[in-house]
This record gives C-alpha cells, sequence and structure tokens, in this order.
C-alpha cells in the first residue's frame, strides 16, 4: 500500500525541478488523486563548482546525497537525467523506469557564431565535460577548451559576458527549460559528438523492496527509449565508465533492431576508438558487452592503459 504522501528527491537546480515536475504531472495525470511533494535537495555537484567533476568523485556527486534519503526512508523516488547516473547504483536501489526521451543531442550556443565550423581558430569553448573536450579537440584541434561548472543559465549568463565564444550543452536542456526558441544554438551532429550514455533520458530510480512503488512507476517506463538507454549502459558499466574517463554511447531503433554506437578516448583528445554494432533489440545486453568488447580490442584498452599509468 502506498504511503499517503508519494516524496520526490531531485536536485535544487531549475533543470532537475523542471524534470521532477514533469514526473510528478504525469503520474498525476495517470493517478489523480496521488499526493506528490517534491524535496528538493542540494548536492556536492552543485556546491563545489571550481574543480572537474571527476576530480571530485564522478558522476556520483550529483546523486548521492538524493540515494541517501531514499534508503533513509525520507523520499520514496529520485528523479534524474539518466547521463548524470553512475554505471552501477547503490545496492538495494534500481533504476526502475526510463522516460521517454528528449532530443539526445548536443548543441552549440554562441552569440557570434553559428557552428563548431564556424569557430574561428583559437575560440574558447565552454565545457567541463571530458567527452565533449575531447571530441570537440579531436575534430577542431585549434580550438581552446576551457572549464564551465554551474546550471545551464550561469553558463549561458557567462557566456554572455564574454568569457566564451561558445559553450556546449545538452540540447534536452534546453528544451526541457523552454530556452530552445530563446537561444541561439546549433545541434552537433553525433559523427562529431557523440551523446553521453543516457544523454537526454529521465530515469527514476527507488528502493527495489518497494514492489507497489514500482508497479505504479511502471506506467511511465517508455520501453524503446529504455531499451537504447540499458544497452549504452551495459557498455559502460562493462568498461566502468566514469567522469575519468571520456566514453560515448548513443542507441537508435530501427524497426526491430538497435544501432548502437560508441566512444572511448583520452581526455586531450589525441587518440578516440570509435565502433558500432546492430543488432536485435531482444539482445541489447549482449550488444552493449560485444560493443565495449570490440572498442577495446581495437586500442580502447590502450587508453585504459594510459589512463591507469597517469593516475
Amino acid at each position: 500500500m502506498l504511503k499517503k504522501v508519494l516524496k520526490i528527491a531531485t536536485r535544487k537546480s531549475p533543470l532537475a525541478i523542471c524534470q521532477a515536475t514533469y514526473v510528478k504531472n504525469l503520474l498525476n495525470k495517470i493517478y489523480p488523486k496521488l499526493n506528490i511533494k517534491l524535496v528538493p535537495v542540494v548536492t556536492q555537484g552543485d556546491i563545489i563548482l571550481d574543480k572537474l567533476i571527476f576530480k571530485i568523485g564522478g558522476k556520483g556527486i550529483f546523486v548521492k546525497e538524493l540515494e541517501q534519503l531514499i534508503l533513509q526512508h525520507q523520499a520514496d523516488l529520485a528523479v534524474h537525467s539518466i547521463k548524470d547516473l553512475p554505471a552501477k547504483l547503490p545496492e538495494g536501489l534500481g533504476l526502475v523506469t526510463i522516460c521517454k526521451r528528449e532530443n539526445p543531442y548536443d548543441v552549440i550556443v554562441s552569440h557570434e557564431y553559428s557552428s563548431i565550423d564556424d569557430l574561428p581558430k583559437g575560440a574558447v569553448i565552454g565545457t567541463s565535460s571530458l567527452r565533449r573536450g575531447c571530441q570537440i579537440i579531436s575534430y577542431r584541434p585549434d580550438l581552446l577548451i576551457h572549464s564551465i561548472r554551474g546550471n545551464i543559465g550561469t553558463r549561458i549568463d557567462r557566456l554572455s559576458r564574454g568569457k566564451y565564444d561558445a559553450i556546449i550543452i545538452a540540447a534536452a536542456a534546453l528544451n526541457r527549460l523552454g530556452l530552445k526558441h530563446k537561444i541561439k544554438h546549433q545541434i552537433i551532429p553525433a559523427n562529431i559528438l557523440l551523446p553521453a550514455v543516457g544523454q537526454g533520458a529521465i530515469g527514476v530510480e527507488c528502493r527495489l523492496e518497494d514492489n507497489n512503488l514500482i508497479r505504479l512507476l511502471k506506467v511511465l517506463n517508455h520501453e524503446d527509449t529504455a531499451v537504447c538507454v540499458k544497452a549504452e549502459r551495459v557498455m559502460n558499466n562493462y568498461l566502468q565508465g566514469n567522469c575519468e574517463l571520456p566514453i560515448a554511447s548513443f542507441g537508435v531503433l530501427e524497426g526491430d533492431d538497435i544501432w548502437l554506437r560508441g566512444l572511448i578516448g583520452t581526455p586531450d583528445g589525441s587518440l578516440i576508438i570509435k565502433n558500432e554494432i546492430r543488432g536485435s533489440r531482444l539482445k541489447y545486453k549482449e550488444m552493449g558487452i560485444i560493443l565495449a568488447k570490440k572498442l577495446l580490442s581495437s586500442g580502447g584498452q590502450k587508453i585504459l592503459n594510459i589512463l591507469h599509468e597517469n593516475n
């Protein structure tokens, strides 16, 4: 039996609140009598803005506090951007629902330039993502990557103050915040910048023992999105992906098949390994593992060895 009030843990950023509200509204549309309350939380990732993510704990810094609330029964579920979720979740918690994916691509935002190709030599790009940085530098070695942290509004403000010539952010973030038609931007094709694992998808995490809640949440699951995201996460998990290593994976459905692309690179973009696989959506787990093995055997293991030597 469900509680009288269903509590959703969420980060306090405008985007996170927007995403949690989206899930709340979906649930209330299906279950009008359900009383749902948001529980906003400030995470370490929101507090520490002067360091790169991989230097302060990796992706877990955006979700750890939310997960603790669930484990302590102070919240019933948490809503996440799946690209912020670590490959492995705490014992007792699970990613039980994956909502329909928004635009999965990255965009370039600039007041002066219309595309990556339009940027002049030496232009400064703002991003704190190793995945974005390594691919951009590989494509345009003449550009400069400078770190930028903070919520979307903060990053756009810093761009407006002339600290950067352009910034790279997720298209889904612009769309969900209602900025798509207010901010000049251009989508970066996946052949230039392969999206992050789970990018554009919202996930719901809860206690695996809470069977009633899991049944309730399953109605929000978008199976086409889920099968692609799960394949991406299997690949990432096999590679033990975290924010220390530029890893990307992107699945697209083609009828009953998945086209799954993967990438692993060095942070400086000097070496990038890409590979892909097509196969039945029913075998998404096997495909994720096969793709990971293909990446490792075609040069990815060399990159992992370099990273471990440098650490």
